[in-house]
């Protein structure tokens, strides 16, 4: 267990201290946790779980998503509702609230990389017209987005695994044994980071004055994203769809918007650029990051890491729930919460057995998925969301520092995560 935890570490260290490479630094370690898999496990057993490790959904629907976000942006619709929001806005800050408290509408609907891949165009535009950096807006829309992934069965794959673990519906995230559900846990820690984004750009109170009117040269492209966002809903509905469903509906809106694009311009120029305008760099970085948790995970150290939490707790309720609550936050802060979260349900089920719960311990169940999810959003590289937008900023020619990242993730976090504890232990206990 000690080499893969000693290379996971020197990774993440690198990886923050060196950002500019940290697509190369994560590949390099991939290499390494491939050659010593090989030594370990052999090629029988390593190669069938290295190609399940891989989250083939998410980077089908970054790649995707990716194009057909091209297509949305040249048709200047992002131009055209970032005016809008403005005209709404009586102020720059009160702006980035509002663009990021619409990407938390959409993230808990859909999942959270595809949000911010959609609504980062109209943020950039909303930086341009207001002729400042686009930096802290991108920062506040992608952990807006992974805060309200938790709200929804449809919102985060985490969400997911735990609707089906629990056995619960899309209806029981929002009302639950006669009770108010995580819905309202999220939604309460959505409403407390106002403030903080308030805080953040309380300096930036320039009146907002529009008087552009940008047209808009093609509606298709907007309502194939539209349709995308529908699509995904309505995937997460339907029993017996393939795994990657998702990436699959991606792919197929960007196959159709690049037909749609070559058919009414007669040209393939717009479609070449589309594909040379997706972010391998970031595709690599995922792909990377995936291989490397597989390595820890199949290490054995997310196991141990359960059986330390289970034993730290004791037999206090109200220690468990902590433990979980944050133990969670600053493990997905470096790991990725879905093999996290797959190892720690059946663990709070022993937990729950051990201590003489009767029921669903939807308290600790909670917990772990509030935890889990906005742990993310302490570091640029904790959840997929924030490698996406970082990729989109640099692609724009700006580098996001760490430390303007954790200006916004950190404090943001902390907010959400204090409310979404309280609220749910009083509800739920």
């Amino acid at each position: 267990m000690l080499i893969p935890i000693i290379a996971f570490a020197v990774t993440y260290v690198l990886m923050i201290a060196l950002p500019k490479v940290r697509h190369w630094v994560a590949a390099a370690s991939a290499v390494l946790f491939i050659v010593w898999g090989f030594i370990t496990f052999g090629a029988s057993e390593l190669l069938p779980e290295l190609a399940g490790a891989i989250n083939w959904n998410v980077l089908m629907m970054l790649f995707g998503t990716m194009g057909t976000v091209y297509f949305f942006i040249e048709s200047k619709m992002p131009d055209r509702m970032a005016e809008r929001l403005l005209r709404i806005a009586p102020n720059t800050m009160w702006a980035v609230v509002l663009i990021s408290l619409f990407s938390g509408f959409i993230s808990a609907f859909m999942d959270n990389v595809a949000t911010v891949l959609m609504i980062a165009p109209i943020g950039l535009a909303v930086a341009k017209q207001l002729k400042t950096s686009p930096v802290q807006m991108l920062i506040c829309i992608s952990v807006s987005s992974n805060l309200q992934g938790a709200a929804t069965l449809v919102g985060d794959t985490t969400s997911i695994m735990l609707g089906g673990y629990a056995d619960m519906n899309f209806f029981e995230f929002f009302f639950l044994n006669g009770k108010f559900s995580i819905f309202w846990a999220v939604e309460l820690g959505a409403v407390a980071t106002i403030p903080v984004i308030v805080h953040l750009f309380r300096k930036q109170r320039a009146k907002v004055v529009i008087t552009a009117n940008t047209e808009v040269e093609d509606y298709v492209p907007s309502v194939l994203l539209l349709l995308n966002i529908v699509l995904l809903i309505v995937a997460s509905f339907l029993p017996g769809l393939p795994a990657n469903i998702n990436g699959y509906i991606c792919i197929a809106i960007f196959a159709v918007s690049a037909a749609y694009s070559l058919l009414r311009r007669k040209s393939a120029d717009r479609v070449g650029t589309a594909l040379r305008e997706i972010d391998f760099r970031t595709l690599l970085l995922l792909t990377s990051l995936f291989v490397i948790i597989n390595g820890v995970e199949r290490a054995g150290v997310l196991d141990a890491l359960a059986k330390l939490i289970k034993s730290l707790g004791g037999g206090n309720l109200f220690a468990v729930y902590t433990i979980i609550v944050f133990a969670s936050v600053l493990l997905s802060a470096f790991i990725d919460n879905i093999p996290y979260v797959a190892t720690m349900l059946p663990v709070i089920k022993s937990i729950a057995v051990a201590m003489g719960l009767t029921g669903v311990p939807y308290v600790l169940y909670f917990g772990l998925l509030t935890g889990a999810t906005l742990g993310g959003n302490i570091t640029p590289v904790g959840a997929s969301a924030n490698i996406a937008a970082i990729g989109i900023l640099r692609k724009e020619g700006y580098e996001v520092k760490n430390r303007d990242f954790l200006r916004v993730g950190l404090p943001f976090t902390l907010v959400a995560v204090l409310v979404g504890y309280a609220y749910i232990w009083l509800v739920w206990a």
